[in-house]
């Protein structure tokens, strides 16, 4: 796909075209999927190949690390810290802990991945990772996080909005607004729906984003309200919003996780330390 064609990626991979064809009939037989068209001697990638695609991409940058890896070995470096978490979680309460670790730490190496919450638990379910940071529920079993923090969920609105001037927000208040909701994939709507649905309310949705950041800025722009909680919102972002407390009181729980491995990392425990001190500020 990156090449554009049979030929060209056989040679890039010093095979026939041939021999390049018969691999990719093979992976497809493996795995009882198609992922190209065939049209003479052409390739045209099938809805499934090009959702393989960006995994395709992300398998041989690992592979591409090997190298790196056993470097790392043989040389007897201090090897990174491995953080996953959550998009919404990265610059609100990770990327602190981090610059708090490196302070404290100036010789740690850290390497933090940052995967979709629906992605985060084939990650937990390999054990490719030291920490990780996620809202709870996790969304695989058999890992006991631990506590971290329990989040308002908030109402965010730009600071010209009719409601930014009110000491608290009902749903009955945000009747008759635009909300800026975020996907039912994800843990945050679903909190919000539930409770919802238990006090009798329903907020119909006007615009729906994957992210919390799309939402934000959204509302910033004057489009409508969101509800998220202020993990997400950067310094630079609160100077246009106003973040109104919401009756009925709704939390998020977020916790941090552990690798199963039975050596943990040297620098693992003083992380988490981090972690607990940017989330007694939130």
């Amino acid at each position: 796909m990156e090449e554009g064609t049979l030929a060209q990626a056989a040679a890039k991979m010093n095979l026939s075209q041939s021999a390049a064809s018969r691999l990719i009939q093979i992976l497809e037989d493996e795995y009882r999927v198609t992922l190209f068209h065939r049209d003479k001697k052409r390739l045209l990638p099938t809805a499934e190949g090009g959702a393989f695609y960006p995994e395709a991409l992300r398998i041989l940058s690992s592979i591409d690390e090997i190298p790196k890896v056993f470097r790392q070995i043989k040389s007897e470096q201090f090897r990174p810290l491995r953080i996953i978490c959550h998009p919404r979680l990265v610059n609100g309460l990770v990327v602190p802990a981090m610059i708090r670790l490196a302070k404290l730490e100036p010789l740690v190496g850290m390497k933090l991945e940052v995967h979709p919450r629906m992605h985060l638990g084939r990650r937990i379910l390999h054990d490719l990772y030291d920490v990780g940071i996620s809202a709870l529920p996790l969304p695989v079993e058999g890992v006991q996080p631990k506590h971290l923090a329990n989040l308002d969920v908030c109402v965010v609105v730009s600071k010209d909005h009719r409601l930014a001037s009110l000491t608290s927000v009902t749903a009955e208040d945000l009747v008759g607004e635009t909300y800026i909701a975020l996907d039912e994939t994800t843990l945050l709507r679903k909190v919000v729906d539930d409770e919802l649905r238990r006090y009798g309310h329903e907020l119909p949705v006007t615009h729906e984003v994957s992210s919390s950041s799309a939402a934000i800025r959204m509302t910033m722009a004057g489009l409508g309200f969101t509800l998220t909680d202020r993990i997400g919102i950067l310094p630079a972002m609160s100077e246009s919003l106003a973040v109104l407390p919401w009756t009925p009181n709704i939390q998020e729980k977020l916790g941090y996780f552990v690798s199963q491995d039975s050596t943990p990392h040297p620098a693992r425990d003083a992380f988490v330390g981090c972690l607990q001190e940017v989330c007694a500020k939130l």
